[in-house]
């Protein structure tokens, strides 16, 4: 019935869990793995997952390849990361309505909720972070983004699902810490190439191929957000977040969770991006530009590698 692909580094903490939150209605399951230095593997395939192996270069480039290089045979295909979970209430709404869609749905969108520190965010706008997670074979694709990626549908409609759909990283703190550090770098390199042009986004993501709110959130974001001094921005996002969508009412766990990822974050994007725009200016050419941007962030953005993406 459903094709599962997930993308895997280093995930013998969280991949088990995941596996088993599939198993009662995944008929096949695609690990592609980005050479883990961990049991990731091991777990895999003793959980009957077929294993890939690929150099990483962003989620985008890694979920298009999977679609690219896995023989799926299943109707449906649905994306998972190694830390998330489909609840019970989800698998039965899987199993149950998934077969008796009508055919022009190509598309289903999913509720996650998002846990931090063992306790589910539910104010501050983080619930139900409603996206497409399902879709029919040969009806969808990652958009080509270095960050904020969605599964973007065509030749029909989405639908949701009301079922729960956790990510719910077992990570500390540090850990957190350090992937938004890149996850910082990686939305500061998409604001510079929407500015610069420096190559191709693909991005197709609007509100009749995928999530509404998705793609109203990325609207604001780029068109009014991005525009704005990020030392006004953050301060003024952080403010709405945490008071005026009622963040917080998620106690102490969810001050910390919305001042890092709400505050501290996007004030991290915007010097990132400042530091780069001061790096670049007195540059000429797109590929000199891309050279020095290469060299700050550590990930290749020479015209060869990003062009080889799709």
């Amino acid at each position: 019935m459903v094709a599962v692909i997930i993308l895997t580094k280093n995930e013998e903490l969280h991949l088990e869990r995941a596996l088993k939150s599939i198993a009662s209605f995944a008929s096949e399951i695609f690990v592609v793995d980005s050479f883990s230095s961990d049991r990731t593997v091991e777990i895999a395939e003793t959980n009957n997952a077929i294993v890939l192996q690929n150099p990483f270069v962003n989620q985008a480039v890694q979920f298009n390849w999977a679609l690219d290089n896995t023989a799926i045979k299943s109707e449906w295909i649905l994306r998972l990361d190694a830390d998330e979970i489909i609840e019970l209430d989800l698998q039965q709404e899987i199993q149950e309505r998934l077969s008796k869609l009508p055919s022009d749905v190509v598309g289903v969108n999913l509720k996650r909720k998002h846990i931090f520190m063992d306790r589910w965010v539910r104010h501050g706008g983080r619930y139900p972070l409603v996206m497409t997670r399902i879709f029919r074979h040969g009806h969808g694709r990652s958009e080509n983004r270095w960050m904020d990626e969605h599964i973007v549908v065509h030749s029909g409609r989405t639908v949701t699902f009301n079922g729960g759909f956790a990510d719910h990283n077992l990570k500390d703190l540090s850990f957190f810490i350090d992937k938004h550090n890149s996850y910082a770098t990686r939305e500061a390199i998409e604001v510079l190439n929407q500015r610069h042009q420096l190559f191709d986004r693909n991005d197709e993501l609007h509100a009749v191929r995928g999530s509404l709110s998705v793609a109203s959130k990325r609207f604001i974001k780029e068109k009014i957000y991005n525009r704005i001094p990020f030392t006004i921005s953050s301060t003024a996002y952080f403010l709405y977040r945490y008071i005026f969508q009622l963040g917080f009412l998620d106690g102490r766990s969810g001050l910390v969770y919305h001042f890092l990822q709400g505050y501290w974050y996007r004030f991290l994007v915007g010097a990132k991006i400042m530091e780069f725009e001061k790096a670049i200016t007195s540059l000429k050419t797109k590929d000199e530009i891309r050279a020095e941007l290469s060299r700050l962030t550590g990930y290749d953005l020479s015209s060869s590698a990003v062009d080889s993406k799709e």
